[in-house]
């Protein structure tokens, strides 16, 4: 049985640089964590200097193991994501308005035309330095791009801008109970927490995957998009976090378009419950819960555990009465197929059509009850495309599976190799086990 115990030392003089966005109240301490295991979930014990990696911000921040919020089992773990991925939702916020205000130049095409911002990079260096920070620099992450064309010489000013929204984005870390670096991470230390992620580590025993941006087209036309973090051990996720910045604490808020939201939020002040503009969604496996935190608004500080909620995947079981989730981007999926699947239940609401993994959070929240992803021929799916939001799903008490009725197995390298047909989450067994139904009554008359 692990524990954890909080201490705190002095606090040092606040600072401000005229750059950056947020008040950054500089408050050091040390969470500890003790455990009669010599390993942790595959990690070699930490030394002291790791483990004071996290700060306590505030002594309200106490982790109470008997606490409904997180399990002794992933106390470290939990938290140290969770964090994370926090800080990344305030820096993808910035850089996205900075996109919608401006013209910009950052924004880039992969091989397979989708976009890459500076976000995508600056996020992965982030958690990847957080990461190796916590337990060390040969922590096996697998992540989605790599420092290919931020290393090219025509490339110097891009590479410039995301070490610049790095190192603002650490600068920040205290606010969330994490120690920054202590002096601005150059060039060399930027693409080397980049490329500390290998795909190579999707093939261990466990490792953390991370999309950092998922969801990059509707990043840059200021819709809905996600940043993915989950532990994978032996080829299921054991804890997943989603960060959905444009997505909001309240459910009202869905019915308005995000630019009208984005507008009432800067109207809005900071205490208000409608600025809730964002949110952060976690649970770890085999706890039978999953939490919504919101982000934090204007100087506040992150208190764990921040406001948490707990969510919970809809009670609707009857078709007709329930909505499904498809992706917005026809490129990779079917909607024709889809289409037909739902007139052959009888769903009769209109499909809630949303950009990256915020579509789990939507069947974990219970604003949707169906997520159907049937991939077009030779397309093929990606772990950090669904580990998150996968586990966050079943722990609010949903069911993923391919369209054959199988888990997901995240154990076969960066694809989910073996997956039968397509994707199926639902917010209940009876309506999972209905959608199964169709599909194989409907698969062999499609041209999918």
């Amino acid at each position: 049985m692990s524990s954890c115990t909080t201490s705190f030392s002095t606090k040092v003089s606040p600072t401000f640089r005229k750059n950056d966005i947020f008040l950054k109240k500089q408050m050091l301490g040390t969470i500890s964590f003790s455990s009669k295991k010599d390993s942790y979930l595959g990690f070699t014990a930490q030394t002291s200097s790791q483990t004071d990696f996290v700060s306590a911000m505030d002594e309200d921040c106490k982790l109470e193991l008997k606490s409904n919020y997180i399990s002794d089992g992933y106390c470290k773990e939990l938290e140290i994501a969770v964090r994370a991925v926090h800080m990344a939702c305030l820096l993808c916020q910035r850089v996205q308005e900075n996109l919608l205000s401006e013209t910009s130049e950052h924004v880039h095409s992969k091989e397979d035309d989708s976009p890459v911002t500076i976000a995508d990079w600056s996020v992965q260096a982030i958690v990847s330095w957080v990461l190796s920070e916590a337990y060390g620099s040969n922590v096996s992450i697998v992540a989605e791009e790599d420092v290919e064309a931020l290393s090219k010489a025509s490339a110097a000013g891009l590479l410039e801008a995301v070490v610049r929204t790095v190192n603002e984005c650490l600068a920040d870390a205290p606010r969330f109970g994490l120690k920054g670096p202590g002096t601005d991470l150059d060039a060399k230390a930027v693409l080397e927490a980049i490329s500390r992620c290998s795909l190579a580590g999707a093939r261990g025993s466990k490792f953390w995957v991370l999309d950092p941006v998922d969801g990059t087209l509707g990043f840059v036309r200021g819709d809905q998009y996600a940043i993915a973090l989950a532990l994978i051990e032996d080829g299921e996720p054991v804890l997943g976090v989603l960060g959905c910045p444009n997505y909001p604490m309240k459910k009202e808020w869905l019915s308005y378009q995000n630019g009208y939201r984005r507008i009432l939020s800067r109207l809005s002040s900071s205490t208000s419950e409608s600025s809730d503009r964002g949110s952060v969604l976690y649970a770890r496996k085999g706890g039978g819960r999953a939490w919504m935190q919101p982000l934090l608004r204007g100087e506040s500080k992150f208190v764990w555990p921040n406001a948490a909620r707990e969510i919970r995947v809809s009670s609707i079981d009857n078709p007709a009465l329930a909505t499904f989730c498809e992706p917005v981007e026809k490129a990779n999926s079917s909607h024709s197929f889809t289409a037909g699947l739902a007139h052959s239940v009888g769903l009769r609401n209109q499909p809630l059509r949303v950009y990256s993994m915020v579509k789990y959070a939507a069947i974990a929240r219970g604003d949707a009850e169906i997520y159907m992803k049937f991939a077009r021929a030779g397309y093929k799916e990606k772990i950090w495309d669904h580990a998150a939001g996968v586990l966050i799903i079943e722990e609010a008490g949903g069911v993923v599976t391919d369209a054959g009725g199988q888990p997901l197995d995240f154990s076969k390298g960066e694809y989910l190799e073996g997956l039968d047909r397509g994707i199926i989450a639902c917010a209940g067994a009876k309506l999972h086990e209905t959608i199964i139904g169709a599909v194989d009554a409907s698969w062999n008359s499609s041209s999918l």
